[in-house]
């Protein structure tokens, strides 16, 4: 996901001064500006936007803005003094108001267009102007790019205020979501994900906002109350924000020769999506084509080993649109993800969304994606017939990639060599009708129990039949004998525990399940942010054996009373 480059020792970054003497804009400085874009970056009305790769944009700041968190692991990992994130020149940069910026820096940040496919078709009339041209990041506002400590970063405002692509729209998130996407990105960090990072969220003191949402204790699918809530500005940060659909969307210009730019700027966006993201993995020397075929067999084990990393620790990405699939690779945009509760393949946590973007489908999910990423790069390959044909076999290969990728997943998590897939598929249906919490039971078997009393913590009945008890200790002896072979299961011995250290670094212990987000935000309103502080060093070490205190808060069942509540157990895209 990330590319080291040349840089002057590291030191220690103590003030938004030494942080600007690190900028360095790539992305602007050498692809193609909206040749209609505003120089003073006041463009924050819709508009159709028909070239260039970015539009500048200033981000509007939020009124009297507050310091609610930062990522004390990431600021560590960028050599960030913390102190830094309370400072009034990083504050008032970070929500939104860079009229005052050190001059490295500049004033004006940049926005960029992206076409929409979803589960593989490709849509046009989300878009205001029904033509794709006002698509886009209505209100993620890039500020700064960086390189810090070898690694180049980009830094992007949610909620950073109106763009041309809006729609319409605000451009403005709420505290709520900004909670959620930050808690959420570092957790799937510290989980071995990855994803896009936090680095800091403002909330402002005094404007808000009316979004959709869900009554106390509602059991609606979709919101049933107009909710006044507090605006709020997250930075999320990556190697970049390129995007599936971004490369689509100048693979379509490309494909219809919308204007006399079209191909060269589908060709400049890919190669600087190489250079940002794989320079590692591709040498620079070779021609475009043959870039193309790497990439996109890059881009195939990037994706594939994502997924079933997200279904490894029981995450769903809710909306899996190609706009909201990292051309990097990685977990981008947080909206109605979900962590799963008890183990249902049909998991779907948005309420607007179906079983095409559910759990165990979002291999396929990503594979509609992919087709889509490489149909976005095949204009470019029209007169090159030996990589169009390699293309299409790394497509249609993909499906094959994914299931190898899957299976290897299943056999970590049940701490076997080789994936059993008889054993598994017994499993599946057991964990369904009992039914089982998904991250307990793995954490459960990763003791290596006797018997299933253990495994019985992660079950949501009360008591199970007699047929159904006996058939979980058949299949316990089963996965016994495969993935413990000889060891002596009523002796403690250095193979079972070597086998237990092994399986617990693949099943975490702690998920961040949104009802335990909930009263983080809903405290946070209140502006008490100890539970979102709590909530951060819990989730920031979801594999460690914490006190007894945090494991009875954080590792047990779902309460029976909370399930099928909205803005719990499935909720909006409202944020």
């Amino acid at each position: 996901m990330t590319n080291k480059l040349s840089q002057k020792p590291f030191s220690k970054i103590e003030t938004l001064d030494d942080l600007s003497k690190l900028a360095d804009y790539s992305f602007t400085d050498t692809l193609n500006c909206d040749p209609n874009a505003k120089e003073n970056g006041i463009d924050h009305d819709p508009r159709q936007v028909f070239s260039g790769h970015y539009v500048r944009v200033n981000p509007t700041p939020i009124k009297n803005p507050k310091y609610v968190t930062h990522s004390k692991t990431f600021f560590r990992e960028l050599g960030f003094s913390d102190n830094m994130a309370q400072s009034d020149d990083f504050i008032r940069m970070f929500s939104g108001d860079t009229s005052r910026v050190p001059k490295l820096i500049q004033k004006s940040g940049w926005a960029t267009g992206y076409a929409l496919s979803i589960f593989g078709t490709e849509y046009y009339q989300q878009c205001p102007f029904q033509t794709g041209n006002g698509y886009g990041d209505g209100r993620a506002v890039s500020v700064l790019e960086a390189v810090i400590n070898g690694q180049r970063w980009e830094m992007q405002l949610k909620g950073g205020g109106r763009t041309p692509y809006c729609r319409g729209a605000d451009g403005r998130a709420v505290l709520r979501s900004s909670i959620r996407e930050f808690l959420a990105q570092e957790h799937m960090h510290a989980l071995g994900v990855p994803t896009s990072r936090s680095l800091s969220l403002y909330v402002s003191e005094t404007e808000r906002i009316n979004r959709p949402w869900y009554s106390e204790g509602s059991n609606s699918m979709d919101p049933d109350v107009l909710a006044s809530e507090s605006i709020a500005i997250s930075t999320r940060v990556a190697p970049s924000f390129i995007r599936v659909g971004q490369l689509e969307l100048f693979g379509r210009r490309a494909r219809k020769n919308e204007h006399p730019k079209a191909m060269q700027e589908l060709e400049m966006i890919v190669l600087h999506l190489i250079d940002r993201e794989y320079a590692d993995a591709i040498d620079k020397k070779l021609e475009t084509a043959e870039k193309i075929v790497l990439l996109a067999r890059e881009f195939q084990s990037r994706l594939t080993s994502l997924v079933a990393n997200w279904i490894r620790v029981g995450y769903c990405q809710g909306n899996f649109n190609s706009d909201n699939c990292a051309a990097g690779g990685f977990t981008l945009d947080y909206g109605p993800f979900g962590f799963c509760d008890e183990f249902n393949p049909q998991y779907q946590p948005w309420s607007g969304g179906g079983i095409h973007y559910s759990f165990l489908n979002q291999p396929i999910a990503a594979e509609r994606n992919f087709h889509m990423f490489c149909k976005a790069l095949q204009p470019l390959l029209t007169s090159h017939n030996s990589e169009q044909l390699q293309l299409k076999e790394i497509q249609n290969d993909f499906a094959k990639v994914m299931q190898t990728q899957m299976e290897k997943m299943w056999a970590d998590k049940l701490g076997l060599e080789t994936f059993d897939a008889i054993l598994f598929n017994e499993l599946a249906i057991l964990m369904m009708e009992t039914p089982v919490d998904y991250t307990l039971f793995f954490r459960e078997l990763s003791m290596i129990p006797n018997n299933i009393t253990a495994l019985q913590k992660s079950f949501y009945a009360n008591s199970i039949s007699e047929d159904l008890n006996q058939r979980w200790s058949e299949w316990l002896k089963k996965w016994q004998l495969l993935s413990c072979g000889s060891i002596d299961m009523n002796a403690t011995s250095s193979s079972r525990e070597a086998l237990s250290r092994q399986m617990k670094l693949v099943n975490p212990k702690y998920s961040l399940r949104e009802w335990f987000v909930k009263p983080a935000y809903q405290q946070a309103a209140n502006k008490d942010y100890s539970l979102i502080l709590e909530l951060q060093d819990v989730m920031t070490q979801p594999y460690a054996e914490q006190s007894e205190e945090i494991e009875s808060k954080y590792y047990r069942l779902k309460p029976s009373e909370l399930f099928n509540i909205g803005g719990l157990t499935q909720y909006s895209c409202s944020s």
